[in-house]
């Protein structure tokens, strides 16, 4: 009966050690959606504060939304493309009355993209509208159909992704690409947005997860010695 018990005993433990574990090297969640950013045409991109919607840029801004599934802002992909305005509008000559934005689209890689849809390849363009313009529709006007969801979330540029609005994934905490990073998703690219937190990047189990494991092993250690000095 003794023998018994320890066996039963020492199985738990290590159902639990194994569980654990697992856990540390379990996939971390991520959100699909157009991330929404921007530049005065002279800098880096900016992960946009606001919504495309109410984002109202001057004349000579560069707006750009790249598709992509991140965890949050601070872990959102960047368009690939720079934010060159005098490239992306030099064919569009300025006109009393309206503005120009450059808007750079890159609907991001396979590896992003839902199941059974390939990316279209990136590509710029130079909307030209009121001065009173936001980004949603000088983006309107270059790259239809736009598709939104019932809170104003932007889902879809040109059509692309066919479905889906900022939905969570998972993708391997080990590898800089996702498995399968809302604006856009939970909390997100403010019509294009994002949740906010932060990705430790760890591809393992953290040291609270070993620490745990450790003390685990250890109290199975010691039920096994009391089972040993009963008998």
């Amino acid at each position: 009966m003794r023998r018994t018990r320890s066996t039963a005993v020492l199985l738990l433990l290590a159902a639990a050690v194994l569980t654990v574990l697992g856990t540390g090297s379990a996939q971390a969640a991520g959100y699909r959606y157009w991330s929404f950013w921007e530049s005065d045409g002279a800098t880096a991109w900016t992960y946009a504060t606001q919504g495309p919607s109410l984002v109202r840029p001057d004349d000579g801004a560069v707006q750009g939304f790249r598709f992509s599934v991140s965890e949050d802002s601070a872990d959102a992909t960047r368009p690939r493309a720079a934010p060159d305005f005098g490239a992306i509008c030099a064919d569009t000559p300025a006109e009393d009355g309206r503005k120009r934005i450059a808007l750079v689209i890159d609907p991001g890689t396979p590896a992003d993209a839902p199941d059974g849809e390939e990316p279209p390849a990136p590509r710029t363009a130079c909307a030209q509208v009121a001065p009173d313009a936001s980004t949603a529709q000088a983006l309107a006007s270059v790259a239809k159909p736009l598709r939104y969801d019932s809170s104003a979330m932007l889902c879809a540029i040109s059509g692309y992704p066919r479905s889906g609005c900022g939905e969570q994934v998972a993708r391997d905490t080990g590898s800089g690409e996702p498995s399968a990073e809302p604006s856009t998703a939970p909390s997100a690219a403010r019509g294009s947005e994002a949740p906010q937190g932060s990705d430790d990047g760890g591809g393992g189990p953290s040291a609270g997860v070993l620490t745990g494991a450790g003390a685990v092993v250890v109290l199975g250690a010691a039920a096994v010695l009391r089972a040993r000095r009963r008998r």
